[in-house]
């Protein structure tokens, strides 16, 4: 029987903004959802099913954004999606015959085809279209644990100035998880890490476990945690913090020594739909003529400051995740001894957050070097064990109170990507509307019928607009005018919806009607969420 010195936790954050669009089929951010359903979600499901296969005791943590449960059970989407890889299946036969009489990329065009093909037959036929159900699965059968984060990934410390606004968030996101996978969450992702003392009482009251935090929410807790990074502290409201670890961190994310800048990994940026003569990707890219990545691409990613791109050998790439994975368990290994010598009294944890979109999307090989962690951690023997947050606190209920310190993982580690020179703007009309929607919430208790509907859907578009993305793609500078639109449309729809409901203009239920079909979120919303009263 192996003995285990220490644990490692890997916890995948899957998100997307909620970007449905019945209206029309061209939007690109739709195809948000459908690349990151096949090339990340997809390839994810198919390393865990086979670990559950071949009896690889690794257990992981995924969490899944209400927002991004919402969009795979959707019927639009998943029939939207479908018709994606009808025609990428299509492109895959054209790039066949466009490259038979060229070795270096004719075997690409081979492998791009048969993977949506994959794709298709798995969404359609194994699972339906129901890739909750998949997932959720997975967690009955004791290979993960998934947890949910707030309801649109609101940015919660930012919302502190109104309570009712943070337990919204967070009752909207218990109740979808329930919904969805039949159970409470034991634990919850924060959007983005963000903390700040106080928000643990909020997650109290809905019988949440734990949460995660950056390193620098636990180093610098009070009092000073006697663990370091490397044991949970219990907060006042006795929810216990996990903190990131920054060694492991670094090993992925870093862009100088992380694994996904290795020169034989795929390159992201390079795709046909930008390669490629405009009229022969007419078909597959925007109908008004906008080049976008088709999931095509035939290049290895070979020096990363270059424009020099040697072909795509999947091989190669295949043999490097196997050298990483073995570097990854190594590394853990020598730190977990380390850490021994220094905490005897208990094994570490050594927890391990990604964006799960990280794996397969930006690094396409990141779910074939998840898998290899797993596999090769029962050949080597490193003495690790793969557990959950959840797990840990089994193990180990006795841990030692402190209150972390105000922190989130974005740049410079507090809360400047979100509120800064860019989007300061947006937070003043937000903090508006939120306000509106507490006072009608507590006003109005009994309200039913037309006036309901008018207040569950304000409910819903006060969610959408305190999404933490769109502040964020305004700090990027990626797609600034869509994320600014859509800031202003559904707090514009809160607007009305107010008048409505207050008299101010006529109660017009078309309107309503058409909110409700436009921005069916959370159909099970309940407006007095904002006044305690459900």
């Amino acid at each position: 029987m192996e003995i285990h010195k220490g644990m490692v936790a890997f916890v995948l954050h899957a998100h997307l903004p909620f970007v449905r669009h019945p209206d029309r089929e061209d939007y690109l951010e739709e195809r948000w959802l459908f690349e990151a359903i096949t090339e990340c979600y997809l390839p994810l499901l198919k390393v865990f099913e086979g670990w559950h296969r071949d009896g690889i005791p690794a257990r992981f943590t995924m969490t899944m954004s209400p927002t991004l449960m919402t969009m795979l059970a959707d019927p639009l989407l998943q029939e939207r999606y479908s018709k994606h890889l009808d025609n990428l299946t299509l492109l895959g036969e054209l790039e066949i015959d466009r490259t038979e009489e060229d070795r270096a990329y004719a075997h690409l065009a081979h492998l791009y085809r048969h993977r949506f093909y994959e794709a298709q037959q798995v969404f359609e036929h194994r699972y339906g279209c129901d890739l909750i159900g998949a997932f959720r699965g997975l967690m009955q059968k004791g290979v993960i644990e998934i947890i949910p984060c707030p309801a649109t990934h609101g940015y919660l410390p930012l919302m502190r100035l109104q309570q009712e606004a943070q337990v919204a968030q967070i009752a909207v996101a218990v109740d979808t998880y329930e919904h969805y996978f039949h159970q409470k969450p034991k634990g919850i992702w924060l959007s983005e890490c963000a903390y700040h003392e106080g928000l643990e009482n909020r997650l109290a009251q809905f019988g949440i476990q734990y949460f995660l935090t950056d390193a620098h929410g636990i180093l610098y807790a009070t009092p000073r945690p006697r663990y370091g990074l490397y044991a949970p502290i219990q907060t006042p409201a006795g929810v216990a913090a996990f903190g990131r670890d920054l060694e492991s961190s670094r090993q992925v994310w870093s862009r100088e020594e992380g694994y996904p800048g290795d020169g034989d990994y795929r390159e992201y940026y390079r795709d046909i739909g930008f390669d490629l003569d405009f009229e022969y990707v007419r078909p597959f890219i925007h109908p008004e003529g906008l080049r976008l990545h088709t999931g095509f691409k035939y290049h290895r990613i070979t020096e990363r400051d270059s424009d020099h791109k040697e072909p795509y050998v999947p091989t190669w790439a295949e043999a490097k995740t196997s050298l990483h994975a073995g570097d990854f368990l190594f590394n853990r290994s020598k730190q977990i001894e380390y850490l021994n010598q220094v905490i005897p009294d208990r094994e570490p944890i050594i927890i391990c957050p990604y964006d799960a979109e990280l794996f397969g999307h930006w690094w396409y090989e990141g779910p074939l070097f998840l898998d290899q962690v797993g596999r090769q951690a029962q050949q080597v023997s490193p003495g690790i064990e793969f557990v959950t947050p959840s797990d840990y606190l089994k193990k180990y209920p006795r841990i030692q109170p402190s209150t972390p310190c105000e922190s989130s993982w974005g740049a410079d580690g507090y809360h400047e990507v979100w509120l800064e020179d860019s989007n300061h703007w947006l937070y003043r009309h937000l903090h508006k509307a939120a306000e509106r929607m507490i006072g009608l919430s507590k006003e109005r208790p009994h309200t039913e019928g037309l006036q309901r509907r008018a207040l569950n859907q304000m409910a819903r578009e006060l969610l959408l607009a305190q999404s933490s993305d769109w502040a964020f793609i305004m700090k990027t500078n990626t797609t600034v005018q869509y994320a600014i639109n859509r800031s202003v449309y559904h707090l514009n729809n809160c607007s009305l919806l107010y008048d409505m409901v207050t008299g101010e203009k006529p109660l017009r239920e078309e309107l309503v009607s058409e909110l409700e079909e436009v921005n069916p979120v959370f159909p099970r919303m309940d407006y007095r969420l904002y006044s305690g009263q459900v």
